[in-house]
Formats: structure tokens, sequence, C-alpha cells
């Protein structure tokens, strides 16, 4: 109702001026050399706006042209590339469904003419991965490395993947080219830390543990059951290399460290090993007046013999509040077995059984309840050995 009202507006409008404007035509006079042109106001009007309304169409008709030329003639490497976005999908979609030999299919086919033929080739070595062709897989990263930008991405593909393959030193000289430091993505000191673990390197381990511990790559705990174990694997190393490499090593250790009953009892083990037995008795004794721990019960009856009474009576010491620790009452039958103290040693060892039963310790019992004569009760702690 509003458009009819506007429409009859503008109608009612031009016929009350019509009359003044057929009136009142003007006059436009255009001379330009030999020619003249006279005309209307009116019509001179018309006649512009039909002449730009023509310009407008043949410039049209103009860029059309050129754009259908040009169209034209990229066609072929238009459809490709839709082509090779079509493949790209089909093979991420195949990646998520773990369908490895048609992701690799299609990520080959998008690789040539897609817009990151990278990430194509990259997803394709994953592919041949899960498929064990580590033939085609090599051949998929090497044409990826040769790609911009995409050296440190190949590099830590290839680690991880050698290392699956269990290819330590041909994975160890990819992680030396991304030489881990503080500075190095998460993913690669990851990888030099399970790296590093698989070939033992202790030291290359002790260099890392800063780092990780400065990017907060393993929690507190994991961390420091990690630090235990290389400090561990080192002492045992140097106790092995000789007396120098040891004392050298336990040095290298901080304080708080060198109080830790795990390397304390690796330590002791090496002072033994260079005849150094009372030392390592005494630093032993001292840390078994705050609490035997397990390390240090393991390496006890190890060092200690029927003549050392100084460390058994530190251990002793803790008989009413460890009663129902088992480490404890195996590392005391183990010494009253040293002095022939067999009643003792049997009553040890039933504590064993009772708190932790294991195969070993059952046939231990055994072995004591024969050297007493108790043959009945030998042959059943036998079977209970047997049952598990």
């Amino acid at each position: 109702m509003i458009k009819a009202l506007i429409f009859l507006g503008i109608i009612l409008i031009g016929l009350c001026i019509s009359p003044w404007i057929v009136g009142n035509t003007g006059y436009v006079y255009i001379a330009a050399g030999d020619y003249q042109l006279e005309t209307s106001l009116v019509f001179g009007i018309i006649m512009l706006i039909v002449f730009y309304a023509l310009f407008q169409v043949l410039e049209w008709l103009v860029i059309t042209a050129i754009n259908l030329l040009l169209r034209s003639r990229f066609i072929p490497q238009h459809w490709r590339r839709r082509s090779a976005k079509k493949h790209t999908l089909m093979g991420a979609l195949a990646i998520a469904e773990e369908d490895w030999p048609a992701a690799e299919r299609a990520m080959i086919k998008g690789a040539d003419n897609g817009e990151l033929p990278a990430l194509n080739l990259l997803a394709a070595a994953r592919a041949a991965q899960h498929q064990n062709k580590i033939a085609e897989r090599d051949q998929y990263l090497a044409r990826a490395e040769a790609q911009p930008m995409t050296t440190n991405a190949v590099a830590t593909t290839r680690t991880r993947y050698l290392l699956k393959q269990g290819k330590l030193a041909l994975a160890r000289a990819e992680l030396d080219k991304l030489a881990p430091t503080s500075k190095s993505k998460a993913p690669v000191l990851k990888l030099a830390l399970e790296l590093y673990r698989a070939q033992e390197d202790w030291e290359a381990l002790k260099l890392l543990l800063p780092i990780l511990k400065k990017r907060q790559i393993l929690d507190d705990a994991k961390l420091n059951a990690l630090s235990v174990e290389t400090h561990c694997a080192l002492l045992k190393a140097a106790s092995l290399k000789g007396e120098d490499a040891l004392e050298q090593r336990w040095q290298w250790l901080s304080r708080d460290e060198r109080n830790q009953s795990e390397f304390l009892a690796i330590y002791a083990m090496g002072l033994c090993r260079f005849n150094r037995k009372d030392q390592a008795l005494k630093l032993l004794s001292k840390k078994l007046r705050s609490s035997p721990e397990l390390a240090l019960l393991e390496v006890i009856p190890q060092i200690a013999t029927a003549h050392d009474e100084e460390i058994r009576k530190q251990l002793l010491k803790h008989e009413i509040t460890h009663e129902n620790n088992a480490d404890y009452q195996k590392c005391l039958a183990l010494l009253y077995q040293q002095t022939r103290d067999m009643k003792e040693a049997k009553t040890c060892w039933q504590n064993v059984c009772r708190l932790d039963p294991s195969k070993d310790s059952w046939l231990a019992l055994a072995r004591i309840q024969e050297q007493l004569g108790e043959q009945g009760n030998a042959n059943q702690s036998y079977r209970q050995a047997v049952y598990l």
C-alpha cells in the first residue's frame, strides 16, 4: 500500500512539472571543427545517460571475455587443485578412521598439486609407518624435507620413527641435528628423553634433567624418579671404572643427594669393591639412625658379615617400629643366617611370609625349617611356594 502511494505521488509530481519541462527544454550547442551540434538540454541529458549505459555494457562484455580466456587457459590447473583438495580431505578422513592404506594413497594423490604438499607427505609417511612400509616412509620424508620450513618437523618425525623401529644410532643422529636445548619445543625434549633412556646414555640424561625441570615437561614425582634412576646408573658405571671415578661421581652429588639411601647404597657397594668395607659400614650405620629404608636393607646383608655387630645393633633399634615391614624382616633374617641363629631367622622369615608372601620367601623358610628338623612344616612351606 505504501509503495503504491509513493508511485502515485511520483506520477502526480511528474504530471505537474511536465508542462514546465516541455516549455523550458533548454538549449545545447556543441562545435568541434567543422561539425556543429544543436539540441535541447533534455535530449542532451538523455543521450548522456544512454551513452553511459552503453559504455557500462561494453566494459562488462570486455571483462567477461578476458576472464573467459584466462579461465579457459588455467582450467586444467584449477581442476587439479580441486582434485588435490578432495584427495587431501579423503586422506584426512581415512587417518581419522585409521585406514592407513587408503590414507597413504589419498595423501600422495593430493601432494603434487596441493596447497601444502609437506603436510600431505608427512601424513603419507605416518600412514606408511603404521603399515611398516619403511622404504616408502623414508621416501615421503625425503620429499617433505625438500619443502620450505620443514627441516625440524621432518627430523623430529624421522627420529620418532627410527626410535620405534629400534634403530637407536640412526635416531640419535637425527636427534643431534635438532640439538635439544632449553629453547627446544616440548615434543623434541620428550623425544630426547625417550631416546636417551633407550640408549642408556645417562650422561646425556643428566644434562637434560635441568631442562626438563625448567620447562616442566615432567611432574615432580616422575622427575624425581628419573633423577634417582640417572644418578644411580652413573654411580654404578663409575664404580666399575675405578675408585677415583667413583669418588669423583660421589662428590659431584649435592649434600642432599649424598644423603639419599639409593645413592648411598650404591656408593657403599662400590667402596666394598675397593676394599673400603669399614667406611661403607660406617656410612650405612649413620644413615640407619634415622630410618632403615629399602635401599639400605637390600645392601646390608651383602656387605655385613657375622662379625659386624655395630650395624646389627643399629638395625635392632628399629625392631619394634618395623615389625610389620617385610623388607626389614627379610634383612634381619639374612643377618641371623650369617650368625647361624636359625630360630630367629625362622621367625623373621615367617613374618616375611605373613606380610609379603612370595615364592622365594616360602622357599627360604622351608630350608630353615629343614635345618631345624621341622620336616612337616618344611613340606607345608614348599607347598605354599608351589601355589605361588
